[in-house]
């Protein structure tokens, strides 16, 4: 049997549905309101706030702030320009900038893109520093840091104020190009570059050499090590160059060593030459001669023959040990620097010897 709804209950459920209608209404507003809603900042003659609106362009937003401009105001961005969220839309009036009692120098970074970002506070870092600075113009200058070109407006009235406002205080080794105290005007580009000299220590290993005697009391050939080497340290004092933070020089101020190094000593067997002979011709010296003393290097004697050498024009005549393999250029012995300057002067360079074993 079908029940029909009493008069009561056709009310109840037509407030009930204006109760949902109402409330769907409220949500859709609300939701387009938060989309349209955009949060900028706003720098009016040279004073920053933060701005809440639903205008769509930057004409507009002047429009609901009461701002009024001419053809001879500064606006960035245009007025046609589109808002965004996070958006900085700054206007000069007057032409000339009154800093805020509690502003001073400021700096707007990337103004070339409509998203850009105003980054100026009460404390300094990058981009505010310094007490209110009074009227100053507006102007936009390029500032290369470290390589990267920095697009930017500002009310610095000088380089430096500029260079302070991003954080930036050179010192006297930093290159600043136009110098510090230079005005800033439109379209002025700064370059900072960073120079620091730094003093570096640091420790190296020092290498061992091996030195070499041979003798008749051991076989040919067999070898006896009387000394370990072992590896010295030097601590090394070095001036380093870095210009924006890249090393480009490094000198050396000062070596001191820590630890000598320790030689390697070995005693080799002498050979018994089965070759007996003699030889006359030009001795020459060499003195990076492997090893110590009495050495001397040969086209092709076996290593450790003893080699009687006789300078002819003196007659005095020492013994050499064969341990390197030389000399070239029509020679027939290069000594090593000791056992040439027994027999002749280092200066006289070479000497005519007979060679006998």
């Amino acid at each position: 049997m079908l029940v029909r709804p009493t008069r009561v209950r056709r009310l109840r459920i037509r407030r009930a549905t204006g109760n949902a209608a109402i409330i769907v209404a409220v949500l859709a507003v609300g939701s387009l309101y938060l989309v349209l809603e955009k949060s900028v900042t706003l720098v009016l003659d040279g004073n920053p706030q933060a701005v809440r609106t639903l205008s769509s362009n930057v004409g507009q937003l002047l429009d609901a702030r009461g701002i009024v401009v001419d053809g001879q105001d500064f606006v960035t961005p245009p007025a046609a320009t589109p808002l965004a969220d996070g958006m900085t839309v700054v206007v000069d009036t007057g032409g000339l900038l009154q800093a805020a009692s509690t502003v001073g120098v400021w700096v707007v970074d990337g103004v070339t893109g409509p998203s850009a970002k105003l980054a100026i506070q009460h404390t300094e870092n990058w981009f505010s520093a310094g007490e209110p600075v009074g009227p100053t113009r507006i102007v936009d200058a390029r500032v290369v840091v470290e390589g990267k070109a920095h697009d930017v407006l500002t009310n610095a009235a000088t380089v430096r104020e500029l260079l302070s406002a991003m954080g930036i205080e050179p010192d006297g080794s930093d290159r600043v190009l136009p110098p510090p105290r230079t005005p800033l005007l439109d379209g002025t580009s700064v370059r900072f570059v960073d120079i620091d000299l730094r003093t570096r220590h640091v420790v190296v290993p020092i290498p061992f050499h091996t030195l070499t005697t041979y003798s008749a009391a051991l076989m040919p050939g067999s070898e006896n090590i009387t000394q370990s080497g072992s590896t010295g340290r030097m601590l090394v004092t070095y001036r380093v160059k870095v210009v924006d933070g890249r090393v480009v020089a490094k000198t050396v101020l000062t070596r001191r060593v820590l630890q000598t190094a320790v030689p390697t000593l070995r005693v080799v067997g002498r050979a018994d030459s089965v070759v007996h002979g003699s030889e006359a011709g030009e001795a020459s010296w060499y003195g990076f001669a492997p090893g110590s003393g009495f050495t001397a290097a040969h086209p092709w004697l076996p290593f450790g023959t003893v080699v009687t050498v006789t300078n002819l024009a003196t007659g005095k005549s020492i013994d050499v040990v064969i341990n390197d393999r030389g000399p070239f250029g029509g020679r027939i012995i290069d000594l090593s620097d000791e056992a040439f300057a027994a027999l002749a002067p280092l200066s006289q360079g070479v000497m005519d010897v007979r060679l006998t074993w």
